[in-house]
């Protein structure tokens, strides 16, 4: 029997795609979360096999849950299930730690295929989501921006990048918080591996 874990914000959607797992004969849901904090206290206090999370949560995102699982229970796999619209790039995915993408419609028959693929030590990310990855991003950020970006690899001063490039450290600054909010990532460094990611820099 493979113990699963299912965390939603959603009331209707987790409670429903709990009942739909569990009509599946070798899988048991042992536990229900409402967001990221609660899914990682669950997920340590059942041990189950397979953590399905969604990646839009109140408190850590199902990437950070994938993260930290990964970290105190490595052998609790993670299936992260996107909504309409925020299909990650794979590779983040899957660098967090998480064994399986889906969009969050995926019919629960083959939710259950890949609960059970991942289980067993297998990966699965989403055809229609590894073929959006394929297709290029446009770049959000300016020249400026990006060169900015460029120069603040390995946490380079703001100080240091403002005397490389003619810059005030002020006006170095308001590119970088610039670059941040159009990426809408958590700082520079993020911002940073996302234009990288894209093949921007």
């Amino acid at each position: 029997m493979i113990r699963v874990l299912v965390a939603d914000d959603e009331d209707l959607v987790r409670v429903a795609l709990a009942s739909l797992l569990s009509l599946e004969l070798d899988l048991e849901v042992v536990a229900l979360a409402a967001d990221g904090e609660s899914a990682v206290a669950g997920a340590l206090a059942r041990r189950p096999d397979v953590a399905v999370v969604d990646l839009l949560m109140p408190g850590p995102d199902g990437f950070a849950v994938a993260a930290e699982l990964a970290r105190v229970l490595p052998a609790c796999a993670v299936v992260v299930l996107t909504g309409q619209g925020t299909a990650p790039h794979p590779h983040r995915a899957l660098a967090s730690g998480a064994k399986g993408l889906l969009p969050k419609g995926t019919p629960a028959g083959a939710l259950a295929d890949v609960i059970r693929r991942v289980h067993a030590g297998g990966r699965y990310v989403d055809p229609a989501i590894a073929a959006n990855a394929l297709l290029p991003r446009p770049c959000p950020l300016t020249p400026q921006e990006l060169e900015v970006l460029r120069q603040a690899e390995y946490d380079t001063p703001v100080a240091e990048i403002a005397r490389r490039m003619g810059l005030a450290g002020g006006t170095v600054r308001n590119y970088l918080s610039a670059a941040v909010a159009k990426l809408g990532v958590a700082d520079r460094s993020d911002a940073f591996a996302t234009a990288h990611d894209n093949g921007w820099l």
